[in-house]
């Protein structure tokens, strides 16, 4: 019996154990399930619709003469006179004198060419006269044949008639010499350089100076292949008469602390694309570049670096939004009826330092976010705050620190708060 307990009662604990633990796992309470707080983003966005949008192609180039020229002496003579502004940076009009050397010996040569002159005329004068005589005296004979053409001193006349011819031609060069000693100015202008000074004797062949011509400077600005398809060249071909203005020009520098202007156009292209850059480079003209103006802006100065901004083609029916808008592999993050975040692939079709212009992808109306987000999946909800203007007034701000970027406001529209949370 006593080992009959010891058998059984291990097995009725374990029993009552079992019963009890199955009771306690029946007893327990169920979990109830909660549904997560949905989080949302909150963005900033506008609505867009299609615009017609100028494109500005930006380059930079050197300012450079319409025309440089170099002043050499023709003559041999000692300086005797020099123009007050004959001096570097000295201004003139076309015909002033710039250079005057010691004339006397040309006018004493002038004055003996003249008196050769007079010599000659006189013996023609006399050839004629006997010409004359002897062709009466061979009438006078009343011979049947011809009169020989020394007896009626013809040779004779010819050749005191080029020695009259060969006179003046002398007398030509020696006045020609003469004001070859008053060095004039070929067209209004600049002195660039100054060589010679007061007193000094020059030789045929001496440099004088360097000058060029004020009436309009250049500047050969390079273009880029892309750049050109958006820019109506002034083109110029065979046998065309008719040269169509190009397009306008900003040219900006910075001298000081200060930004300057000028305006000018393309005036022409250039005949061949650099092989070097794969570039091609075209003119603009800046007229009167030394007139004051109303503005009181300094001179355009030879060898000035200068920002150019060009007036290109006017793109239409196209959108435009910031760059910031715009993420990477040339998609845009919009935001549907459900304001549910949505990615959408574009076509840009130019881009400059504060907007880019998207051909298709987008449509009329459709919410466009500007706000950056480091992680956007697709079909995240948002909470939107729709801006009146997407003006991109930083990138200006930053931007007016450098002439190539002129501001231009992004061609956005407001939403009405039908989207608005």
């Amino acid at each position: 019996m006593k080992r009959l307990l010891q058998i059984l009662l291990p097995l009725l604990v374990l029993a009552a154990s079992l019963w009890l633990a199955r009771q306690i796992i029946a007893a327990k309470p169920e979990a109830t399930r909660r549904d997560t707080p949905t989080r949302l983003v909150d963005i900033e966005a506008v609505r867009v619709k299609p615009v017609s949008y100028q494109v500005r192609i930006n380059s930079q180039g050197t300012v450079q003469p319409r025309t440089e020229s170099t002043l050499i002496s023709e003559l041999a003579g000692r300086i005797v006179e020099l123009a007050p502004n004959f001096q570097n940076g000295g201004f003139f009009e076309q015909g002033d004198v710039l250079v005057h050397l010691d004339p006397r010996d040309y006018e004493i040569a002038v004055t003996v060419a003249a008196s050769e002159l007079a010599g000659v005329e006189a013996a023609l004068a006399e050839e004629q006269a006997r010409a004359k005589v002897a062709e009466r005296d061979w009438r006078q004979l009343k011979r049947d044949a011809g009169a020989n053409q020394l007896v009626l001193r013809k040779p004779q006349v010819a050749a005191a008639r080029a020695a009259v011819l060969a006179a003046e031609a002398q007398l030509a060069r020696a006045q020609l010499n003469l004001e070859r000693t008053r060095i004039t100015a070929p067209y209004a202008g600049r002195l660039l350089e100054q060589s010679v000074g007061l007193g000094q004797y020059v030789s045929v062949g001496t440099v004088l100076g360097r000058i060029y011509a004020v009436d309009y400077v250049e500047i050969r600005l390079p273009l880029s292949n892309r750049q050109l398809a958006f820019i109506d060249l002034p083109e110029q071909y065979r046998g065309d008469p008719d040269h169509i203005p190009g397009p306008a020009v900003t040219l900006r520098a910075r001298i000081g602390a200060k930004d300057y202007h000028w305006q000018g156009r393309l005036v022409r292209a250039e005949g061949a694309i650099d092989t070097q850059s794969r570039q091609l480079f075209v003119v603009a003209q800046v007229d009167d570049p030394y007139g004051r103006g109303p503005q009181q802006r300094p001179p355009l100065r030879i060898g000035q670096f200068v920002q150019a901004e060009i007036s290109g083609r006017t793109l239409s029916d196209v959108f435009v939004i910031t760059r910031t808008a715009l993420r990477e592999g040339d998609q845009v993050l919009l935001v549907d009826s459900e304001n549910l975040l949505t990615r959408r692939t574009v076509d840009v079709i130019w881009r400059d330092a504060a907007n880019v212009v998207i051909g298709s992808g987008l449509n009329s109306g459709d919410a466009l976010v500007l706000t950056p987000l480091s992680t956007a999946a697709e079909g995240t909800p948002v909470r939107v705050r729709y801006l009146e203007q997407a003006a991109p007034e930083a990138e200006r701000s930053t931007r007016s620190e450098s002439p190539l970027n002129s501001p231009t406001a992004a061609l956005l529209t407001p939403a009405g708060p039908a989207g608005a949370e």
